[in-house]
């Protein structure tokens, strides 16, 4: 699958940006006042907005008297001045938000969708690379690519341990493309900001004039959250005490993927959950609403993962579940997998073994102490020897011996896990 690298254009006057004037006039003072002087061209690159966009800023300053001109480097050089200072102190108390320019609404609702992560192209080539560590028989792979590319949404179910989160995690890795992400997108004069480097990871780019630099080139996003999702992390907070917000979990992961690990498990209550997002999963639009009571819509265009142990009729219902065309279940491995996985595992941690050592580690678990041979036993068993091992203070070694008792204190006694 290629990277196609979208460029957005940088809107060369202000009224082409739009954005209210008065909103970016506002936001440029206050740059200004908390960063002292400044050159035309710094502000330009503060605020990611073209210079003659900026320089329309200036001579508004200079009008109203809001500035005062230090001199010229290329540029001019400009401070805030006294009435300034205390108009951006004013506008402070208002909303602290200080950075890039946004988007609007309107601009952030058409990119999305022009990337939708529906329009994805997935191939099994795709699936091999993202999971080349993780041993997955063909069905599975081919089960997850048909999932992935449909766009909507999956159920990773099946007992623990056997590697669904791991799976889970690894999906947004199968797509090989870029897409923009806003610094942030104004609504009705509020601003919400959106990238998030914990979620979004830029890549390189050739930096450019000519480019809309309000807008990240990233991966698509990857947002993970497990047992502490609660319904506030899906909506807009009620107040802030920096008045300006940051974009709930589904507007963060819009054209990538957004996982709910150990889904039941959640402090939100799993019927609260799914009656939030019935209507974002049926018509890939969600609605949030701003502190004043305004409602407004943006695309629901995360691919969703839930992952869970639980049994599904139990913690959805059948409604919920026509929604989620995805079922995928993550069983036991099977001895052969276990070896493999044993042997992958003993490579990354550079461990040497008899031959024959793998097979009598799953026959042992299998046969004598009696467990269903799970995904993570390899590395759980492997990490007891090395631990075992370092209290000794001696080097690790793989025997029938050292894996036996890795079992004994793995697993609970009288053959129950």
């Amino acid at each position: 699958m290629g990277t196609e690298i979208v460029t957005l254009a940088a809107p060369q006057e202000l009224q082409a940006t739009g954005i209210r004037k008065g909103l970016l006039e506002d936001l440029a003072l206050k740059i200004l006042y908390l960063n002292g002087e400044m050159s035309l061209v710094e502000l330009s690159n503060h605020m990611c907005l073209a210079i003659g966009v900026v320089e329309e800023i200036f001579q508004f300053f200079r009008k109203e008297q809001l500035c005062e001109v230090k001199g010229m480097s290329g540029s001019h050089r400009i401070v805030a001045s006294g009435q300034g200072k205390q108009r951006a102190a004013d506008l402070l108390t208002l909303s602290q938000y200080a950075g890039p320019a946004p988007v609007s609404l309107e601009d952030y609702s058409a990119r999305i969708r022009a990337q939708s992560v529906q329009h994805a192209q997935v191939r099994p080539t795709d699936l091999a690379r993202a999971f080349q560590q993780i041993v997955l028989d063909e069905d599975t792979l081919a089960r997850l690519g048909t999932a992935v590319i449909s766009g909507t949404s999956a159920f990773l179910y099946g007992p623990s341990g056997t590697g669904k989160t791991t799976v889970a995690a690894g999906i947004a890795a199968i797509y090989n493309d870029t897409v923009r992400v806003p610094y942030a997108v104004e609504i009705d004069n509020s601003i919400i900001a959106v990238y998030d480097p914990g979620v979004h990871e830029r890549t390189d780019e050739v930096f450019s004039l000519e480019r809309d630099r309000r807008w990240i080139l990233c991966r698509r996003p990857r947002v993970f959250v497990g047992g502490d999702l609660t319904a506030e992390m899906l909506d807009l907070p009620a107040k802030s005490a920096s008045r300006y917000y940051t974009a709930p979990l589904q507007m963060k992961a819009n054209n990538g993927v957004l996982i709910l690990d150990d889904f039941g498990r959640q402090r939100m209550r799993p019927e609260e959950l799914l009656n939030r997002w019935m209507t974002p999963l049926d018509r890939r639009i969600d609605f949030l609403t701003l502190p004043g009571g305004r409602k407004f819509e943006i695309p629901f265009d995360p691919f969703v993962v839930f992952s869970t142990n639980l049994e599904v009729q139990r913690i959805a219902d059948e409604a919920f579940l026509r929604r989620i065309p995805n079922k995928i279940k993550m069983d036991y491995a099977t001895p052969e997998q276990f070896v493999a996985i044993f042997r992958r595992e003993c490579a990354v941690r550079s461990l040497s073994y008899e031959a024959g050592l793998p097979e009598y580690l799953a026959r042992h678990v299998s046969v004598e102490i009696k467990q269903p041979l799970c995904q993570c036993h390899p590395h759980d068993l492997l990490n007891q020897v090395s631990w075992a091992a370092a209290y000794q203070r001696e080097e690790p070694r793989l025997t029938a011996e050292s894996l036996r008792q890795a079992c004994q204190n793995y697993f609970l006694a009288a053959g129950k896990s």
